[in-house]
């Protein structure tokens, strides 16, 4: 491990291995003056150093550098750094200016002019990169032992597979040493190794996050993954890193879902396999969980529509079996063809089988993709999401290397289809196995739906009792904020139309140095409405004995610029108490009762979000 001089002396600041780092508690504790950046560096650090050579890093930023960014973070302070001083790592597929970018080999090794884009707004936004994480060379498997690094265990059982490719980066985080972690997902690297350390893998809409400054794997489908310990954690890190790359020519912008699934589970249309396409490859534990899971689902009141799996699993087979393949070999090619021997044999295998398919075979696939395309939109008119396990079956680090081609084949079964469906994921834990591993399940949804996914996500992880990664932390039933006071001259404000993030108003939040601390609802006694006039559009948010959940989002500014922010609310319009849902309040948004007469009741779609993208599909 490269730089692993800085750690002498580092364990006096080892703290508690069982602390969590996710970003809500390291925000909370910057607020009340009980950390600094700099101590968390130290801290970091300290638990990097006890965990001893696990094969998670490549390389790590050097002592004095994060220092060095650390006091600078704290000179300028947090405002307008939603993610001030929080600790992330960086699969070594992607760019970290000043830093070597391998792609777990070293022939390969580059030193990065500049970061990636992802990368740089997540700087831009407070984060600290603490270094470069292992994974399957070049991207390619999904068990996290093709690397020259070493294999990264479970963090559960080292003698089981981390998962992969994003392995070190999804241990990372497990482990607690640090608050998220990016990796990249073109066939499950970002959805894996989130099930097997039971953490949280987010894999966005493709296009939707750059991927400006990453090495290839298929150029057309890859796409930066998030590991967090939460889902709303891996929703602040997206918010963060989200937003048009003009450079990027694989870049998408953003658009409103059509036909946007619900954010609650209650009436959600969860799709599931027929039960005679389910394999979890002789693994009955992970069957009685996923049985379980779908039996959560339907207490908190979502239903169930068969769906025919096969189209799916069609679909998967075209991204290792078919031509795109060659995209793969594309990527790399060159560089293996002047240095096959640096390249490990399995590897190697997989990538060189990309010279084969001809032009024809190309167009032949890409027309039965087409086609299986269309046979799965039809699926999604009867189904809002759909839940699948995110792996079968975990295999023992022995037996993905006697057959590492099949047991990898096994892995993808559920993942691999994804992005050639352009499909948005959401793996989130489901449940301990008897063996003592951890389980996990995946949402599945259309492409711009990875709000509603983390939605639905975050109720069915807060439904268990489980810990964060392999921490002694709980996920609490609801998420807990503080008061309407923030401290440290700070205060929250619950925003539900045209202040949310990336919506017209949303710069009156950040100019004023305001910073996303959660995405959640309020209470259940609210109804949304449609108010006339604007532009922008606005909602109105109204206390209701017959209400609902309504999608909002709590920011925090400085006390001092309250009132320059209230004198810009219009009438009917106002700020007052708002009742979250796990029973604080907050400053918010509220409307006066007679400017709802007459305008419309938008309660139904939960959310201001979901109603702009339903009535823009229209």
């Amino acid at each position: 491990m490269k730089n692993a001089r800085f750690l002498k002396g580092a364990a006096e600041f080892v703290p508690s291995m069982g602390e969590s780092l996710d970003i809500s508690e390291l925000a909370a504790r910057y607020r009340s003056g009980t950390l600094t950046p700099s101590e968390l560096v130290e801290r970091v650090l300290a638990r990097i150093a006890a965990r001893g050579d696990d094969h998670v890093w490549i390389e790590l930023a050097g002592r004095d550098e994060l220092l060095a960014s650390a006091r600078r973070l704290e000179a300028d302070g947090p405002t307008g750094k939603p993610l001030y001083g929080i600790p992330f790592a960086i699969k070594d597929n992607i760019d970290l200016a000043g830093h070597t970018t391998t792609a777990a080999c070293p022939a390969f090794g580059y030193q990065a002019p500049q970061s990636a884009e992802a990368v740089r707004r997540l700087v831009n936004a407070g984060a600290l990169p603490i270094g470069k994480t292992n994974l399957d060379q070049f991207a390619t498997g999904l068990s996290g032992t093709r690397s020259p690094y070493g294999a990264p265990s479970c963090v559960f059982r080292p003698e089981y597979v981390s998962g992969g490719s994003s392995s070190g980066s999804a241990v990372a985080v497990a482990a607690g040493l640090v608050s998220f972690a990016l990796g990249t997902d073109t066939a499950g690297s970002g959805r894996i190794p989130a099930a097997f350390n039971n953490v949280v893998g987010l894999k966005p809409t493709r296009g939707l996050v750059s991927t400006r400054g990453t090495v290839p794997a298929c150029r057309s489908l890859d796409c930066i993954s998030i590991f967090a310990l939460t889902t709303s954690d891996a929703a602040v890190v997206l918010h963060a890193m989200t937003g048009f790359d003009a450079a990027d020519p694989f870049a998408r912008h953003a658009q409103p879902a059509a036909g946007a699934a619900p954010q609650e589970i209650a009436g959600c249309r969860f799709g599931v396999p027929r039960a005679t396409q389910l394999k979890f490859f002789g693994n009955s534990d992970g069957e009685q969980l996923f049985t379980a899971m779908l039996r959560t689902i339907e207490r908190l009141g979502g239903k169930f529509v068969e769906i025919d799996f096969a189209p799916f699993i069609e679909a998967a087979k075209l991204l290792y079996d078919g031509p795109w393949i060659a995209e793969r070999y594309l990527s790399v090619g060159d560089f293996l063809d002047r240095h096959s021997e640096d390249v490990l044999p399995v590897t190697r295998r997989i990538i060189e089988a990309g010279r084969q398919p001809s032009a024809a075979e190309l167009f032949t696939g890409y027309h039965r993709l087409k086609e299986l395309q269309a046979v799965t939109q039809t699926i999604w008119q009867s189904t809002d999401v759909l839940v699948v396990p995110t792996a079968g079956r975990q295999y023992t680090i022995k037996e993905m290397l006697a057959d590492p081609i099949e047991l990898n084949n096994n892995l993808g079964y559920y993942t691999n289809f994804v992005n050639l469906l352009d499909l948005c994921a959401l793996a989130v834990p489901a449940g301990m196995q008897s063996d003592e591993l951890a389980f996990g399940v995946t949402l599945l949804a259309p492409a711009w739906h990875d709000s509603q996914l983390g939605a639905l996500g975050d109720m069915l992880h807060r439904s268990q009792d489980l810990p964060l990664g392999g921490t002694q932390k709980r996920l609490a039933a609801a998420p807990k904020l503080d008061a309407d006071a923030a401290g440290d001259g700070l205060v929250k404000v619950a925003v539900c139309g045209a202040h949310m993030s990336g919506l017209p108003l949303n710069k009156e939040l950040t100019e004023r140095g305001g910073r996303l601390v959660a995405a959640c609802r309020t209470g259940r006694g609210y109804r949304l409405y449609a108010l006339p006039g604007g532009p922008p559009e606005r909602p109105g948010l109204l206390r209701s004995g017959n209400g609902a959940a309504i999608e909002v989002e709590v920011w925090q500014i400085p006390t001092v610029s309250l009132g320059s922010f209230v004198e810009g609310i219009p009438p009917p319009l106002a700020i007052g108490s708002v009742e979250l849902e796990d029973g604080s309040r907050v400053k918010g948004f509220l409307c006066e009762a007679h400017a709802t007469e007459g305008a419309r009741d938008i309660t139904e779609f939960g959310g201001w979000r979901n109603y702009l993208a339903r009535r823009h599909s229209a």
